[in-house]
């Protein structure tokens, strides 16, 4: 498979489900999609059942970016929160994941703790020592395909104007792809694009009841995106599939009225490739 580097130069956007496990990201690859975005929300959501307010570390990101590698070949963009820390520490979260399997390396310019960058509160550190984190990281990683994605949420605490002006020294700094949080109307992301898109790849980032207006990835594309994440919406539908299972397993005693919106045994089997895996085991004795 081609890098995610290569793949940003082909016309069609490059679209993004957020994952948070292994059995997440195998469930895209097999939708057919090529890439997944490995949501540090999404992990704390489902890992610890609490809100993204900085609560994740490294170990936490890395474990369950080396478990989806293992199971998948996704391209997989990779939540990295603040780098965990100064430089030094975005150095060594670049090389952890990367050899975890990353195939891109998201860093944001909050202050740490950080937060969901569609909550509000949001602090930034100071944009010069935010560009000399995208310099650490593009010194620490052992492969040029592997990318950096440079991500700025002064947006909602500096305003528009100061949200591009951060985007460009990242830019300078040398970051692969550019992601500018929470932008507020397609007029604001055409404002962006028409600013950024020529210093690099754009990412627009899709959050169901966030403050960014929710388009189609081919409305995205036309208006000059190169990556489009719906981070969060594998543990929405999620969440409210098994509300309505555990509902009704509630009220019934039995799982038998959701059998049609379930899997069997056997087709989970399937899925996962246990039929595959025993006839292989056969091989060793």
């Amino acid at each position: 498979m081609t890098s995610l580097k290569n793949r940003l130069q082909s016309p069609d956007i490059v679209t993004a489900p957020g994952v948070y496990d292994a059995f997440s990201a195998l469930l895209v690859q097999q939708a057919g999609f090529d890439a997944a975005y490995l949501s540090g929300a999404s992990i704390a959501y489902t890992r610890f059942g609490r809100p993204d307010i900085g609560l994740l570390s490294l170990d936490d990101v890395a474990h369950v970016a080396g478990s989806i590698r293992e199971r998948v070949d996704l391209h997989l963009v990779v939540d990295a929160d603040t780098g965990f820390g100064n430089a030094l520490n975005v150095q060594r979260t670049v090389r952890l994941l990367e050899r975890a399997g990353a195939s891109a390396i998201q860093l944001e310019d909050q202050t740490s703790p950080k937060r969901c960058g569609h909550l509000d509160g949001k602090t930034l550190v100071p944009a010069a020592e935010m560009a000399g984190k995208i310099r650490a990281a593009v010194d620490a990683r052992r492969s040029a395909d592997t990318l950096v994605v440079a991500r700025t949420d002064a947006v909602a605490v500096e305003g528009l104007d100061a949200a591009l002006d951060r985007a460009d020294r990242y830019a300078d700094a040398g970051a692969d792809v550019l992601f500018v949080e929470a932008l507020r109307t397609p007029a604001d992301m055409a404002t962006a694009l028409e600013r950024l898109a020529p210093r690099a790849p754009m990412l627009a980032n899709m959050v169901e009841g966030g403050k960014t207006p929710i388009l189609p990835a081919a409305e995205l594309q036309a208006l000059g995106y190169r990556i489009a994440i719906f981070p969060g919406g594998t543990v929405r539908a999620l969440s409210f599939a098994l509300q309505g299972y555990l509902a009704s397993l509630r009220t019934h005693g039995t799982t038998e009225p959701w059998w049609p919106q379930m899997l069997q045994f056997d087709q989970l089997n399937e899925l996962i490739g246990t039929p595959e895996m025993l006839a292989q085991g056969k091989r060793y004795g």
